[in-house]
C-alpha cells in the first residue's frame, strides 16, 4: 500500500488532534453553564439573604403580598427576586450576544479557513503537478544519463580498438622503415658493387683498347717494314724464321688477323701494359 501524500498525512494529524479536543467539549460546556447558574444562583441567594435581614431588621413590613394593598417596591424579597431575575435575565442577553459574537466570529474564521484550504488545495495541485514534472523530467534526465553512459562505453571501446590499430600499425611501419633501411643499405651495396664492376670493365676495356692499339702499331710497323725492306731488318730489330719458313713478324700479323692467340709472338718487344 503507498504511503499517504503529506496533505493527506496533515489532514488526517489535524482530524485526530480535532477529534481529541472536541471529545470532552460537551462536558466543558455544561460545565461552563453550570458554573453560570451557581453564579447566578449565588447571588439571587445573596440577595434574598440580604432581603430577610432587612425584613428582620423592619418586622413592620409585611412579607404577604396582598394583590391591590401594596406595589412590588414595598416588598423586599419580591424587589430582590425580581433584581436576582433581572441579573439572570441580563446574563443571558450577555450569553446570547456572546454567542452571537462568537458563532459570527467562527462563521468568519469557517470562511476564512475554507478560503485557506481552497488556496492550500490549489497550492497543493501545482505542486503535485510540478512535482510530476520534475520527476518527468528526472526520469528523462536518468534515460539521457544511461544513453550518453551507453555512447561513451561505445567510444571507450572505439578508442581502444582505434588504439590498437594505431599501436599495429605503427608497429607494421616500424618494420616497413626498418625493411625499407635495409633495402637502403643492400641498393646501395648492390649500386657500389655494379659501380665498381662497370669501372673494372671500363678498366679493361681500357686496357684491351690500349694492347689493341699497341698491336694495331707494331702490326702497321712490320707491314712497313715488309713493304718498304730488302729482306733485312732494321737494325736493332732481330727477326727469326720458324720451320715452315714464316718470319715470327707475319706469324704475328695473321694472329692478329684472326684474333686469337694475340700473345702467341715470343721475340716482340712488350709494352708495360702488355
Amino acid at each position: 500500500m503507498a504511503e499517504p501524500s503529506w496533505q493527506e498525512l496533515l489532514r488526517l494529524r489535524l482530524s485526530e488532534r480535532n477529534a481529541k479536543q472536541n471529545a470532552f467539549a460537551s462536558i466543558i460546556e455544561q460545565y461552563r453553564r453550570l458554573a453560570q447558574q451557581t453564579k447566578l444562583l449565588k447571588e439571587r441567594n445573596a440577595s434574598l439573604l440580604k432581603a430577610v435581614g432587612s425584613v428582620r431588621a423592619n418586622p413592620s413590613s409585611s412579607t404577604v403580598h396582598v394583590p391591590g394593598t401594596a406595589s412590588s417596591e414595598d416588598n423586599p424579597v419580591r424587589a430582590a427576586y425580581m433584581a436576582s431575575l433581572e441579573s439572570q435575565i441580563s446574563s443571558l442577553r450577555d450569553e446570547l450576544a456572546t454567542v452571537y459574537k462568537t458563532q459570527g466570529q467562527n462563521a468568519q474564521r469557517l470562511l476564512a479557513m475554507n478560503e485557506t484550504l481552497r488556496e492550500k488545495e490549489e497550492a497543493s495541485r501545482i505542486e503535485t503537478e510540478n512535482l510530476r514534472k520534475a520527476r518527468e523530467e528526472v526520469a528523462h534526465l536518468r534515460r539521457k544519463v544511461d544513453q550518453h553512459a551507453e555512447l561513451m562505453v561505445e567510444k571507450d571501446r572505439t578508442a581502444q580498438v582505434l588504439h590498437d590499430e594505431i599501436n599495429t600499425l605503427q608497429l607494421e611501419l616500424g618494420q616497413i622503415d626498418e625493411r625499407n633501411q635495409t633495402l637502403t643499405k643492400d641498393n646501395a651495396k648492390l649500386l657500389q658493387r655494379w659501380l665498381d664492376d662497370k669501372q673494372a670493365q671500363a678498366n679493361k676495356m681500357n686496357e684491351a683498347n690500349d694492347f689493341y692499339e699497341d698491336m694495331r702499331s707494331r702490326h702497321q710497323a712490320v707491314l712497313n717494314w715488309r713493304d718498304g725492306g730488302d729482306g733485312k731488318p732494321a737494325s736493332g730489330n732481330s727477326t727469326s724464321v720458324s720451320g715452315n719458313g714464316v718470319k715470327e713478324g707475319e706469324a704475328v700479323g695473321e694472329t692478329l688477323t684472326d684474333g686469337t692467340k694475340l700473345q702467341g709472338e715470343t721475340n716482340l718487344d712488350q709494352t708495360p701494359n702488355g
